[in-house]
């Protein structure tokens, strides 16, 4: 008896087998429903695993999903969670507005051929997924490949194409005016997070200013139970009485610090003056895990050409008032701004009362 009902579980395993198989093969010859266009995975929290895109150009970038709230870019350095959420987005919302037109599908595959972007997909599916997702058998991981091509002459929608369709599609999110190209970019600095450090002032184990130029301004600010003491650095001197207000401020800074964007092309003029110099500050924040960055900051000109002919390049018109270079942890070049960090950057003296001193200026 048991022989015979184990034969009947495999006979149906195999029937919802070839059923499946069927339905698959049927759906991927006329591939054209617009609801299919879309990702659904998308969707759904930890569904797409890996986004890998890459143009004609041969350059590419990788997106991974370590976990809903960590992705990273090129399996090197933290994404920028809000642009992967939207392209997540995208993936499930677009819809396709209409077949492209047959007189013009030869012109628009033959532009796509020359440019567009290739978007693969990853993500986790079952070859048996019945009743709504009830029953679900043979998981594994499935690849989505789309091309993302041209515009539309109204610029509302974007030219796709997806492997095992026939012809491409005009490709839109209903609702949303504008077309969506935009969105799927392969520039890898683009992706990555402008986090600079994301810490609640429970989290913070010291904080550290080093003015080169000011060594009796440097100071630290160092977790002592509960609370904090504050010492200043040049002579190692711990100060009492210090502005806690201020000191308050300085600590609340760090919940969500962000530099402004990558500095991607620094003028040699620049390197040759500014960054041969010693930094204007070194800031280091310390969590209780134990982890440190370190952030260098160097003054940024408004025009570098002007160093050529300036007989004194310490005159303050000169100077960019809005934003200052920064080096990351010894890495990555920055530009951050004065309006984010001016509560931060400030010497000593001005935590024990003083006024605020312009001095990163």
């Amino acid at each position: 008896m048991k022989k015979r009902k184990t034969l009947i579980y495999i006979a149906l395993v195999v029937l919802l087998g070839i059923a499946t198989w069927i339905i698959v093969a049927l759906r991927g010859q006329n591939h054209t429903f617009p609801q299919d266009f879309q990702i659904e995975a998308a969707a759904i929290p930890g569904g797409v695993e890996k986004i890998f895109m890459a143009d004609k150009e041969n350059n590419s970038v990788t997106l991974s999903r370590v976990s809903d709230s960590l992705w990273m870019v090129d399996d090197e350095f933290p994404a920028n969670l809000s642009s992967v959420n939207l392209l997540l987005r995208t993936l499930s919302d677009m819809r396709i507005r209409s077949a492209v037109n047959k007189a013009s599908v030869e012109n628009v595959t033959k532009q796509m051929a020359a440019k567009s972007i290739k978007v693969e997909v990853y993500y986790k599916d079952y070859r048996i997924n019945w009743f709504n997702g009830h029953l679900r058998l043979f998981k594994h991981t499935k690849c989505e490949v789309i091309y993302v091509g041209h515009d539309t002459q109204d610029m509302m929608a974007t030219y796709m194409y997806r492997e095992g369709d026939r012809t491409p599609f005009i490709v839109n999110i209903p609702g949303f005016r504008g077309c969506i190209s935009p969105r799927f970019y392969v520039d890898p600095y683009l992706w990555r997070s402008h986090s600079i450090v994301s810490l609640p002032v429970q989290q913070i184990a010291s904080i550290e200013l080093e003015i080169p130029s000011m060594p009796s301004e440097s100071f630290a600010v160092v977790r002592e139970g509960d609370g904090f003491t504050f010492n200043l650095l040049n002579p190692a001197t711990k100060v009492d009485g210090f502005d806690t207000a201020r000191v308050a401020q300085l600590l609340s800074s760090f919940v969500n610090l962000n530099f402004d964007e990558y500095a991607r092309v620094v003028p040699q003029v620049e390197l040759d003056t500014t960054f041969s110099r010693a930094p204007r500050t070194i800031l280091r924040i310390t969590s209780t895990d134990g982890d440190t960055r370190e952030l260098k900051t160097y003054i940024k000109y408004s025009n570098p050409d002007d160093l050529r002919a300036m007989p004194d390049t310490t005159m303050y018109q000169i100077f960019d008032l809005d934003r200052l270079y920064a080096v990351l942890d010894n890495k990555d070049t920055v530009l951050i701004q004065y309006y984010t960090f001016d509560n931060i950057l400030q010497p000593a003296s001005f935590f024990l009362g003083r006024d605020k001193i312009n001095f990163a200026k």
